[in-house]
């Protein structure tokens, strides 16, 4: 009896830290997410300020992603069809690929350059604040080319599939399932610069997904047709999303939902696993 006795307030005890612990965490959880809208929010209001600035930026970008859809529309005319492609398809291929990548570089523009910030030791200022840094870093500033990209895009398939209002809901969920691959391989990548203390392996990532995502997979045989599935994810940029648009099924949705969480889970751990690598950019940190 005595030794029941003397065991329920240590049991009470321990309840009590549990209960300290999760208001605790639940806090921080949510000073995390204030401080992360608010810069967000002020990230909008920085590009906002400025709207014929904004305009005429989205207004280039627009201009340029028209030119490369001018070039498949007089190149189809050559040549008809490629590997079973034909222009329409290509067409939707390129929507996604402006609509996915604007998603990614327009809101997360600091994404592109995740490796130069970690070996410039530019984390600083966001390491400490009670926020989530990975996604404090990219919430800091808007690309508004990017947006041109994201408005370019919506506009292409609606013009070139005239969409019912499903199938145009379903454009906007491939897009962001698109989105999600491109954003966790570039975080992914960019990461790479905590463990090899080189940026070029970022920027290089940027540029080959992009490359090889605006080309049907189809085109690609052997090791290169291996990659774009694995190493570098660009068959799940846009040729399965322009595939799945055009002929659903879900065991390639379920292909593209699942590469888009492995890439964005891999960045996130690859990312706060570097943290504890991170050398500050103080200064006094260099001397």
């Amino acid at each position: 009896m005595s030794v029941n006795a003397a065991s329920q307030p240590s049991t009470s005890a321990t309840r009590a830290g549990d209960d300290i612990g999760r208001r605790t965490r639940a806090q921080r959880a949510r000073r995390s997410l204030r401080g992360t809208r608010l810069t967000s929010r002020n990230a909008f209001a920085d590009a906002l300020a400025r709207p014929w600035s904004l305009a005429f930026q989205m207004l280039v970008m627009i201009v340029n992603d028209a030119t490369w859809i001018v070039f498949w529309i007089l190149f189809f005319r050559k040549v008809g069809t490629m590997r079973g492609w034909t222009a329409d398809e290509v067409i939707v291929l390129q929507a996604f690929l402006t609509f996915s990548g604007g998603m990614v570089l327009g809101f997360f523009r600091n994404i592109r350059y995740l490796s130069s910030m970690i070996i410039n030791g530019e984390l600083d200022a966001t390491l400490a604040l009670p926020v989530n840094p990975l996604v404090h870093v990219l919430v800091k500033q808007i690309g508004p080319l990017s947006l041109g990209d994201i408005a370019f895009g919506l506009v292409l398939f609606i013009v070139a599939e005239r969409p019912s209002p499903g199938r145009l809901a379903l454009f906007g969920v491939l897009g962001l399932l698109s989105a999600g691959v491109v954003m966790g391989f570039l975080i992914l990548a960019g990461s790479t610069a905590f463990f090899t203390g080189r940026a070029e392996f970022g920027e290089f990532s940027f540029h080959t997904i992009v490359l090889l995502g605006s080309y049907p997979v189809d085109i690609f045989s052997g090791v290169a047709r291996v990659m774009m599935f694995t190493v570098v994810p660009a068959a799940f940029v846009a040729t399965i999303p322009a595939r799945l648009v055009v002929d659903f099924s879900w065991a390639n949705a379920a292909s593209l939902a699942a590469v888009s969480a492995l890439f964005l889970s891999a960045g996130a751990v690859a990312f706060h696993a570097g943290l504890r690598r991170y050398t500050s950019g103080a200064l006094w940190t260099r001397a």
